[in-house]
């Protein structure tokens, strides 16, 4: 029996797109998922606008359906794996204001949820889609 091998389980690299294409697909469809309310509610998205501005947010008028937008667009890329770099960063970028603004808080376990998101969102905007993307696609085209 090979020890370090049982230990580092190098077999698993073979499954490594597809494990980035269920992550960049749960993501993306929880991102969707999320702010789909607020574009098909004018009540949700109100809602919406006075949370960010309970909360300290510029221009929350303006700030709350864009930031509903930018979060579906990171959702439908991930799922696409299109401009998947440029999404993870986005998201990124948008879950540490979440935390700085919002979830911090709530402490640690409040701010889990949006730490994950970092976390993905810079593990995808480092590594890419993998192959199985429209990013893979473009890039072979």
């Amino acid at each position: 029996m090979n020890l370090p091998r049982l230990v580092t389980l190098p077999h698993l690299a073979a499954g490594t797109d597809l494990a980035f294409l269920a992550l960049r697909a749960s993501v993306g469809a929880f991102l969707v998922w999320g702010v789909w309310d607020n574009i098909t509610s004018a009540e949700h998205m109100a809602k919406f606008v006075k949370f960010l501005r309970q909360f300290g947010f510029p221009a929350p008028e303006f700030l709350a359906p864009f930031d509903v937008w930018v979060q579906f667009a990171i959702g439908a890329a991930f799922i696409l794996g299109l401009a998947t770099r440029w999404a993870g960063l986005l998201c990124a970028v948008n879950f540490v204001i979440a935390i700085v603004m919002v979830d911090h808080f709530q402490g640690w376990r409040g701010s889990f949820g949006s730490m994950c998101l970092i976390a993905v969102g810079l593990v995808l905007a480092t590594h890419g889609p993998g192959r199985y993307s429209v990013d893979r696609m473009l890039a072979r085209g």
